[in-house]
């Protein structure tokens, strides 16, 4: 009868959609609120990996509902092949999954857009996933975009003209050379298909849920440093990746929210442009990305790695109201002799606790260095330098960490704190 958002405290990529996974069996819905085919939430159940780009990562428990939510933009195409692969694996896609039909539709035009739209950037491209993501929420905040309910509609062909027009204007004007028709054909058999799923008003199947008494759980997709309102701009998403944004993009009351899982790595990552202050562009730092397999579960694309940065994570932490913090990827740090922390940026002489408003002026970073701890894989043999490292952490972040993440498997996850 209540509602937690689980979502990520850093640049994407913590390891969310295990979370999901494994706290899946607490909740009877399990509801994505924002992004798109950008995210790829990668699961390992019995040793088979799976990856889930627009569908909830409740999606393999048995009797979750899942709901894709008006706050995230979906490619009909990518949803496709994401139903069948699940399909052909046996999971019931078609009773366990809702769509909301206020979900923005990307075109294969977005993606010519957004291609288009980095190009002309040239050295200040903003490192985007080219899935069409910024382009569909401009035409949604522009109040001209295609929702999923319009798939259902007697003058869908007229809306989809419109649009398919609009843009066909704006890549000419800017000199951008593509073929109309191309993957027309496998949009409008996404569209024939998903129109025989379950699209609906799902803000009125989540209010009917807690009448119910059922416990809703919210995804989160790339993380709040990424957040549009608050991340390090423009090198950010399109969306609010943050608690608030779990309740616009799924039409839930703030009120019926009383737990905020924040997750994160023992480290940092980062995918694409924009700034990154503990970024380790060494041999440490490919290290760690071979290590930890850091590369984009949807691009390939490697990742940068650095340093935990507390003055990020303690602003994500108070940004989100979070509950309770999940550390992931704590095995891959296993082995070193010594771990650092940034712990107070100096911006022009003085030092702060929170990220500046513009950070890529000069910042210098002031680290605490901890001795590493050996590979573990259990919380009964949790080294005694790693469980003074947590207690650091809970104390400069004012808040308990929960769960300990030391694998990619469902098992591989322990309860550190009540």
């Amino acid at each position: 009868m209540s509602v937690s958002i689980l979502l990520g405290l850093q640049w994407g990529d913590e390891g969310k959609g295990k979370v999901v996974d494994v706290l899946g069996d607490q909740y009877q819905v399990v509801a994505r609120f924002q992004g798109g085919p950008n995210a790829g939430h990668t699961l390992y159940i019995q040793g088979e990996k799976h990856v889930l780009h627009q569908i909830p990562s409740g999606i393999f428990r048995p009797g979750v509902q899942n709901v894709i939510g008006n706050g995230v933009v979906a490619n009909p195409i990518v949803l496709m092949e994401e139903i069948r692969k699940l399909e052909a694996k046996g999971v019931d896609v078609r009773t366990h999954l809702l769509i909301s039909n206020r979900c923005h539709v990307i075109l294969p035009t977005h993606l010519h857009l957004d291609a288009m739209s980095e190009a002309q950037k040239g050295d200040r491209k903003i490192g985007s996933t080219l899935r069409g993501i910024s382009p569909t929420y401009q035409d949604k905040y522009g109040r001209c975009g295609l929702r999923m309910g319009d798939l259902l509609s007697p003058q869908f062909e007229a809306k989809l003209k419109a649009v398919l027009d609009a843009h066909d204007a704006l890549l000419r004007r800017g000199g951008f050379e593509y073929n109309r028709a191309e993957g027309e054909d496998r949009f409008r058999e996404a569209v024939s298909i998903l129109k025989t799923y379950q699209i609906l008003d799902t803000e009125l199947y989540l209010h009917q849920a807690l009448r119910e008494g059922k416990n809703i759980l919210a995804e989160g997709a790339q993380g709040t440093l990424l957040d549009i309102e608050f991340g390090a701009y423009p090198y950010v998403t399109s969306s609010s990746t943050t608690a608030g944004g779990a309740c616009t993009g799924l039409g839930i009351p703030p009120n019926r929210v009383d737990k905020v899982y924040g997750v994160f790595k023992a480290y940092c990552t980062r995918v694409g442009s924009g700034p990154f202050p503990t970024e380790l562009d060494n041999a440490l730092g490919e290290s760690i990305r071979q290590a930890g397999g850091e590369f984009g579960a949807t691009t390939g694309r490697p990742r940068r790695t650095g340093w935990l940065d507390l003055p990020a994570l303690r602003y994500a932490c108070d940004l989100n109201g979070v509950t309770d913090l999940v550390m992931t990827k704590a095995d891959v740090l296993g082995g070193m002799e010594a771990v650092k922390v940034c712990t107070e940026y100096k911006v022009r002489g003085k030092l702060q606790t929170h990220p500046p408003f513009d950070i890529e002026d000069s910042v210098e970073l002031i680290y605490e260095q901890f001795p590493g701890w050996p590979a573990f894989s259990e919380r009964d043999a949790m080294p005694s330098s790693f469980q003074r490292y947590l207690a650091y952490l809970e104390q400069a972040l004012d808040r308990k960490i929960t769960y300990v993440s030391l694998g990619p498997g469902r098992e591989q996850i322990v309860k550190v704190s009540e």
